[in-house]
């Protein structure tokens, strides 16, 4: 089935907000420091400035990335969605607007260094945790185009 990228709508907040919510419920690692309303109005506040593109299959919003010129503040998909191609296409359209990205991720999130280490990313900082709301380390990656 077809997966188009888009620009976020104000009525995507419910679906982006879910997918935010959906990761903590399923990640056991990930502390609950939001309520689910807070995680909707952080959606809402991230998609009004205009950085979110979502991911969408059959109406359905599947994944998104939030973008503010060289930081990426967000990436999810739906589960059943992961392992599809769709966070690699969303990242290669943020890769084709940006000639540097830089991200953050926990460094329990195993899977999400795998993914960013296979496009092109490289660790530059680790810390405790001590900077973060969820007080979990993290690591600071960052992707540079090459010349060509």
């Amino acid at each position: 089935m077809t997966v188009t990228l888009r620009q976020a709508a104000p009525l995507d907040a419910g679906a982006v907000g879910a997918i935010l919510s959906g990761f903590v419920d399923d990640t056991p690692w990930m502390p609950r420091i939001h309520t689910r309303a807070e995680e909707l109005a952080h959606a809402d506040d991230l998609i009004g400035r205009g950085w979110v593109t979502v991911a969408e299959q059959a109406g359905d919003v599947v994944g998104f990335i939030a973008r503010a010129g060289h930081a990426i503040h967000a990436l999810y998909l739906v589960p059943r969605m992961q392992g599809q191609g769709i966070g690699t296409a969303l990242l290669r359209t943020a890769q084709r607007q940006a000639p540097r990205l830089e991200l953050w991720t926990f460094q329990a999130n195993d899977g999400a260094q795998r993914f960013y280490h296979r496009h092109g990313f490289r660790a530059v900082e680790q810390t405790d945790g001590a900077g973060n709301d969820e007080g979990l380390p993290d690591i600071r990656f960052i992707w540079e185009r090459q010349p060509s």
